[in-house]
């Protein structure tokens, strides 16, 4: 299986000297905010790399720091409480939109009321209420969101395919998530189908997660598929270490996950989709309303396993499997 490409909703990017770049080459170089939630001191650097490839994004459509283009970069740190004063920041410094990936978003969206807002986060943007529909932004909001709940589905079919025998899974899920309901919704049904004996544990704090470590042990589960979102991420390897140590096997959606001692993951490649954030920004520099970009899903999708961690929990992974894996890690 050849590494697929995330594809776009909204048409082709010019790959030389972007619109918005010869649009504002007879005036000032736009200013654009960037502002995430972030992880508590000592994890910034680690949630932080997606900022990186956004300005890779940038630089693909021509797009030079200081020269055509200014960033203003902020963190909260994993605090809540010091998103309203960043956000006022990034508004003193007159930017020209504000790029919010993940769960700061729904601060940004409440203080940010006419400056052009692009959000990329991990739920369903409708259920949220951020947009009325996927096929065009709201006021002064649009953005991606990589949730697509048939994944949910799926991620219980690899399960089964690694584990045929397998009678007991663990799904683990943070309710806050919007759209939630849907994808344990999509789990349930595919897990009836499959004869498995679904367990649905909730983790809306990274210490709830000791309280689920607890639960899952005591019921002696076969595996764990866990949603993804930024939650789960943020706790991504002391999950896969709990699933190392009792040997089971845990699924997710993003590749880092895997990268981090997850046994695989199957959904769209994280790092491409906060590339694509670049696109929208070139968008609105160019002149566009976030009201009229549609929001974007991804359509393609990626298969990560880490032969390592299998080989450390006893599992041997299916040569179709394994034939089928757009990354193997060993």
């Amino acid at each position: 299986m050849q590494r697929r490409e995330f594809i776009t909703a909204i048409g082709g990017v010019a790959t030389a000297w972007p619109l918005g770049v010869r649009a504002q080459q007879a005036g000032k170089i736009p200013r654009i905010g960037w502002i995430i939630l972030g992880a508590p001191a000592g994890g910034f650097a680690d949630i932080f790399s997606y900022y990186d490839s956004f300005r890779a994004g940038l630089s693909d459509l021509g797009y030079v720091e200081g020269t055509n283009i200014i960033l203003i970069a902020r963190s909260a740190l994993g605090v809540p409480e010091a998103l309203s004063g960043l956000i006022d920041e990034l508004l003193h410094e007159n930017v020209s939109a504000i790029v919010s990936p993940g769960p700061a978003i729904r601060v940004v969206r409440e203080k940010v009321k006419s400056t052009p807002v692009v959000f990329a986060f991990s739920g369903d943007p409708v259920a949220a209420g951020f947009v009325d529909t996927l096929s065009h932004g709201k006021e002064n909001l649009t953005g991606l969101s990589y949730m697509a709940v048939e994944l949910n589905g799926k991620r219980l079919d690899l399960m089964k395919e690694i584990l045929p025998t397998v009678s007991h899974v663990t799904l683990l899920t943070n309710p806050i998530h919007p759209g939630e309901h849907l994808e344990v919704a999509e789990s349930q049904r595919v897990a009836a189908a499959l004869g498995i004996s679904l367990q649905y544990l909730q983790v809306r704090t990274p210490a709830e997660f000791d309280s689920a470590f607890r639960i899952m042990s005591d019921s002696k589960t076969q595996g764990i598929v866990a949603v993804p979102d930024n939650l789960i991420m943020l706790e991504r390897t002391r999950l896969a270490e709990f699933a190392k140590d009792r040997r089971i096997p845990v699924i997710s959606g993003w590749s880092e996950f895997a990268e981090s001692g997850g046994l695989l993951t199957y959904g769209p490649n994280s790092r491409n989709f906060f590339r694509r954030l670049a696109v929208y920004v070139n968008k609105i520099v160019a002149g566009a309303k976030p009201s009229e970009i549609p929001i974007e899903q991804p359509t393609t999708f990626e298969l990560v396993i880490n032969l390592k961690t299998a080989k450390s929990i006893g599992l041997t992974i299916p040569p179709t499997l394994l034939g089928r894996a757009d990354a193997v890690i060993e």
